[in-house]
């Protein structure tokens, strides 16, 4: 309608004033709420044809669109705005061409599509996925969707954390506490027994920290000094010298956190398209910074460490590989990233990684821009906020992480016991309650945690988080089954739904409110992806479903003995859940047909 309106809006001041308009002159904006009208253009741009009031000239165009535009009704001008009000016949067509649609995505689709990789989740293997995960893969995944539905190709990538001194410590104590235990002879997933090691090397280096500084160390070289810390870098020399017996032990036990991984990313419903190891990329990411050495982009420190000099930049210096020739996070990210344009030649490369790490990729494009990778530019940290429970943070090193998949069980549990409690299921089968319960659970999981813009930090409250009534994923999910319990209805009274047409132009106000509604959906999509924010979608969601049900509550759909009024009730509903199912799809929510 916003180009339609621009034309004519030309063609307005071209009758009226005999000058032409330039598009960049007409702005269009939809009313605000507090004023009548659908469309709101600025007059001010306009006065220099005019040569008159804002007033005089929003009327004049105001009169020449009301009197040959039949799709605007009426007009009011308040200042230098003159708001529009756009016809119930146009908002009805508008309807009818939104039900012959078989993609409510194509009006959201970009001139020019992009090359775009998304890496999230990048878990380290030295313990299994908590609660922050959850956030990250549920951002990316959903970013992912988004970014695709608007017609860019999008890779969807992983970077495991392999190697380094955090994967050295979880092989240490298994080494020396594990007695031979594996997931099987313990009865625990694989990333949950390697995580187990991982917590009791904190603990015991703890003690020994400890005893160090009551014998009279300082803290900070006690930690440098005690022997487990010491063991666990001699460990990561010879994983890098290719050491056998510590390659193949690094082998089996990250085999083990693979297989819990993928368990849990099934739960969760995520995937990837490609997965990088740092065990492999640290390995160009030392060749390109040996290279760069060579060419005096960075320097070697006189305990043989090579450094990148940034306060040149506004940062600090960066180490990039240790004096015992080891290497940092840096190196690997370096390697992965060209290792990555190499493959995709990307436009750009979105890393979904917590706000903590701001720093981190400032530097990493630094580097990258100063080694002459031009197009560093077009790497984005899509920086989120932390995720905590009610009773406060988690802490890996202590244990107290919110496991993903214990989180993912108690989600579907509570959906067990909520739907029980309200006695909609009676007539399914015990596999199908199961399907639902699930599809309830993950989706109360999913929506809490993207209805909160990704760059706040979030509470997430599991019980809130799958209640019936309010802003949660339960109430949409049950907006779009009492749809489908309306078409349900409809064939037991012969009515086939996907072929009833709109065959009057007549609509209430309520109809015409929903429809307008209906029509923000592509401009959503448009927001979340420019925006990178799936919480647009997930508002904008329980909005329609909201209305939705607000109109539901005060009108009858297939009661009305009215056919025409009950055949457009039945459209607009239609349309409603495939927007509703199409906008939680982009999130990752599964829809149950019912509840």
């Amino acid at each position: 309608m916003e180009i339609v309106l621009k034309e004519k809006i030309k063609e307005a001041v071209k009758i009226i004033y005999n000058s032409e308009a330039t598009d960049n002159l007409i702005q269009i904006q939809e009313t605000r709420k507090d004023f009548v009208g659908d469309f709101t253009l600025v007059v001010f741009p306009l006065l220099r044809f005019s040569k008159n009031t804002p007033e005089k000239t929003g009327e004049l165009i105001g009169q020449y669109l009301v009197d040959n535009f039949n799709a605007v009704s009426g007009f009011n001008v308040i200042k230098g705005f003159l708001n529009l009000e756009i016809s119930d016949r146009w908002w009805v067509s508008y309807l009818g061409k939104m039900a012959s649609e078989i993609s409510h995505f194509e009006n959201s689709r970009v001139l020019n599509p992009e090359t775009i990789l998304v890496e999230y989740s990048s878990p380290n293997t030295n313990k299994p996925l908590h609660l922050g995960h959850i956030r990250n893969n549920l951002l990316g995944y959903s970013l992912y969707r988004i970014l695709s539905a608007c017609g860019n190709r999008v890779i969807k990538t992983n970077i495991v954390n392999d190697r380094g001194i955090h994967i050295c410590k979880s092989m240490l104590a298994w080494q020396k506490f594990g007695n031979g235990e594996t997931p099987e002879s313990a009865g625990l997933k694989g990333d949950h027994l390697v995580g187990k090691y991982y917590v009791l090397f904190e603990k015991e280096y703890k003690i020994q920290i400890e005893t160090l500084v009551r014998e009279g160390m300082d803290e900070a070289e006690a930690k440098n000094s005690a022997p487990l810390m010491k063991e666990a870098r001699e460990m990561l020399v010879k994983w890098e010298a290719g050491d056998k017996e510590v390659v193949d032990l690094w082998k089996r036990m990250n085999s083990w956190v693979y297989a819990g991984f993928d368990e849990t990313y099934k739960k969760l419903g995520v995937d990837f398209d490609r997965i990088y190891y740092e065990s492999n990329t640290y390995k160009l990411g030392k060749e390109i910074v040996l290279d760069a050495l060579k060419k005096n982009i960075l320097y070697r420190n006189g305990d043989s460490s090579i450094w990148a000099d940034l306060t040149p930049n506004g940062l600090d210096q960066k180490l990039l590989i240790r004096s015992d020739g080891t290497t940092v996070y840096m190196t690997q990210d370096l390697g992965t990233a060209v290792d990555r344009f190499n493959e995709y030649k990307f436009d750009k490369s979105i890393y979904v990684v917590g706000n903590e790490q701001n720093y981190h990729f400032q530097v990493l494009k630094a580097i990258l821009k100063r080694m002459g990778y031009s197009w560093a530019d077009g790497l984005i940290h899509f920086s989120y906020g932390m995720v905590e429970l009610p009773e406060g943070r988690m802490k890996s090193r202590e244990g107290t992480i919110v496991d993903a998949d214990d989180l993912i069980n108690e989600m579907q549990e509570t959906a067990r016991e909520v739907s029980l409690e309200l006695g909609k299921l009676s007539d399914l089968s015990e596999e199908e309650k199961e399907e639902v319960y699930r599809k309830i659970g993950l989706g109360a999981l999913k929506y809490f945690i993207l209805k909160v813009d990704p760059r706040k930090n979030m509470t997430f409250n599991p019980a809130e988080s799958i209640d019936f009534n309010g802003n949660t994923g339960p109430f949409i999910q049950y907006t779009y089954a009492r749809i489908k319990s309306v078409f349900r209805k409809a064939e037991q009274m012969g009515i086939d739904v996907q072929k009833v047409t709109l065959s009057s132009p007549k609509a209430g106000a309520k109809e015409i409110e929903l429809i307008k509604l209906l029509r923000r959906f592509s401009e959503s999509l448009s927001a979340a992806a420019a925006e990178y924010s799936p919480a647009i979608i997930a508002n904008y969601c329980y909005d329609l479903s909201k209305e939705y049900n607000q109109f539901y509550h005060d009108y009858s759909i297939l009661g009305d003995t009215d056919p025409e009024t009950r055949n457009l009730r039945m459209v607009l509903s239609r349309v409603t859940g495939e927007i509703i199912c199409a906008g939680m799809w982009l999130l990752g929510v599964e829809m149950p047909e019912k509840m």
